[in-house]
């Protein structure tokens, strides 16, 4: 049987058996077992496969790495763990989306705190004029969702406000065509503020403003879990919501 993961991957990539294995120093035809016999790389070649596929070595081994290895691996990728939002320093976000070269994502329902800062939006803008894919997710203020967030944190019409207001702030990166917003209409359990492989996870907690709720700094490691999970979560979101028009 074929290993038809590896197979799309590489056609996806564009990527042929032969410059693969010129790129993990092995024999073309050992690659080309891999694919079409399904064979199992050993563990080295299957971290060098994935790192240069850029794509999860558990998607295309799903078999290959045990329980505990990825238990492992996902656990390496908590980098810190911050009991509050409002512990995380001003300075972790700003690295977070400095090091961003490919990608810089936002999901939220208002997060007031990230737009009323001047200096971080200005940075999305230089960043989305140096060719990064920047993404902003906002609540819906007129949606169901919104309203019973506002009512979980006692603040009710407060939160359709909050997101008004951030409209306003995001004024200047909204009339740029490269940068792009959308406005979701989904239960959210945690915002999500990702720079390529980065996340910051802002958990929500039933009655407790996201402020106050914990922060999980991840770092993708291969073969970890973690990263990936809240990514596909990201992307769920995006699909589902509706453009916002400048």
């Amino acid at each position: 049987m074929a290993n038809e993961r590896l197979r799309a991957t590489l056609l996806q990539r564009g990527v042929s058996i032969a410059q693969l294995a010129e790129a993990i120093a092995v024999d073309p035809k050992t690659v080309e077992r891999w694919v079409t016999k399904s064979r199992a790389p050993y563990r080295k070649h299957r971290f060098a496969v994935a790192s240069y596929l850029d794509t999860e070595e558990t998607y295309l081994w799903p078999e290959a790495l045990t329980r505990d290895q990825v238990a492992s691996a996902s656990e390496s990728e908590i980098v810190t763990v911050y009991p509050h939002r409002w512990a995380v320093p001003r300075d972790v976000w700003g690295r977070l989306f400095a090091a961003a070269s490919e990608e810089i994502g936002v999901l939220v329902y208002s997060g007031l705190f990230l737009a009323d800062d001047a200096g971080l939006l200005r940075m999305f803008g230089e960043k989305a004029e140096a060719g990064v894919r920047v993404r902003i997710l906002l609540g819906d203020p007129d949606s169901a969702e919104v309203a019973q967030r506002g009512k979980d944190e006692g603040i009710d019409d407060g939160m359709a406000f909050k997101i008004r207001n951030v409209l306003v702030l995001y004024r200047s990166l909204r009339e740029r065509s490269d940068v792009e917003f959308r406005l979701h209409s989904t239960v959210l359990y945690n915002s999500i503020y990702r720079a390529d492989d980065q996340f910051l996870v802002n958990t929500h907690v039933y009655g407790v403003p996201a402020g106050n709720a914990p922060v999980f700094h991840l770092r993708k490691v291969i073969g970890g879990d973690m990263v990936s999970t809240y990514a596909t979560s990201f992307e769920r979101v995006w699909d589902g919501a509706r453009p916002l028009e400048s």
